[in-house]
């Protein structure tokens, strides 16, 4: 039996040059920014245009480019060799929302392959409106369009899979294990787990992005076992004038310096 399994992720830049057509792509989706056609594609090209150079300065820590695709590469080469069994073919593709490889080559790549079943793996862990919707929903427009007909499951959401919390945890204990507590011990300090933030209204609507956060927190914080360790769940990457869900990772950062807190920081909100 031959399974294709693809793997979904919202990508980033491969040069310094890529960046703001990268972000373009994100503000023209219309689970980001709920406007039609004629006027959020003008207001997506303005706001890539004035987010682009703050944004490149990022990258520019980490080498000018988004080594998202690379690991993502890795964890489906990991995913093939884990899912390997007598009689059954597994098959790893990668399909990036904002920056390649696209749904649309991916779905080529998987019809070339020509698989008995499909499974749609989100590496969002907590569904959102944003991410997992619209990653799926890209992914049916670019199956229809390359005749792709066979069956197929979706994996919707794993805020508190216990392998996720499990792997998170261990990485948190390995991070501690490398600098030590300290004379101050876990009392002296603060882990935030820190998840991409989402603008405030979208989670009024009914999104349960927030919800899903705050679950995976508590499994991580349970699966770690460290009461004595403060933790708190914040969000970052906030862009435009809207309000944001918060607290605010930078504000948190802050507040754990005037409180004179050691500080570690793991992301919680992708694979």
């Amino acid at each position: 039996m031959k399974i294709a399994v693809v793997l979904f992720n919202l990508g980033g830049p491969d040069s310094p040059e890529a960046v703001r057509p990268f972000l373009r792509n994100l503000f023209a989706d219309p689970a980001i920014i709920a406007l039609p056609w004629v006027l959020r594609r003008p207001l997506a090209g303005f706001i890539a245009r004035r987010r682009a150079p703050v944004a490149q300065a990022i990258y520019g820590h980490i080498g000018g480019r988004s080594p998202i695709l690379e690991e993502t590469q890795k964890q489906a080469r990991a995913l093939e060799a884990a899912l390997a069994a007598p009689g059954l073919e597994v098959k790893a593709f990668v399909a990036m929302r904002y920056w390649h490889p696209f749904s649309d080559g991916a779905a080529m790549a998987v019809k070339g392959f020509a698989p008995d079943h499909i499974v749609l793996l989100p590496l969002y862990p907590q569904f959102s409106t944003t991410t997992t919707g619209s990653s799926l929903k890209d992914w049916r427009r670019a199956a229809r369009k390359a005749g792709l007909a066979a069956p197929t499951s979706e994996v919707c959401c794993y805020p508190r899979a216990p392998g996720f919390a499990a792997a998170m945890a261990a990485h948190i204990r390995a991070a501690f294990g490398e600098e030590g507590f300290g004379a101050c011990g876990p009392q002296g300090w603060r882990l935030l787990l820190s998840a991409h933030g989402l603008p405030k209204r979208i989670v009024e609507k009914g999104d349960p992005y927030q919800w899903q956060v705050e679950q995976s927190a508590q499994a991580i914080v349970a699966a770690l076992d460290m009461p004595a360790l403060e933790t708190q769940v914040c969000y970052q990457s906030r862009v435009g004038p809207l309000e944001w869900i918060g607290p605010a990772t930078d504000a948190e950062i802050r507040r754990a310096g005037a409180d004179g807190k050691n500080l570690m920081v793991a992301p919680l909100a992708f694979v």
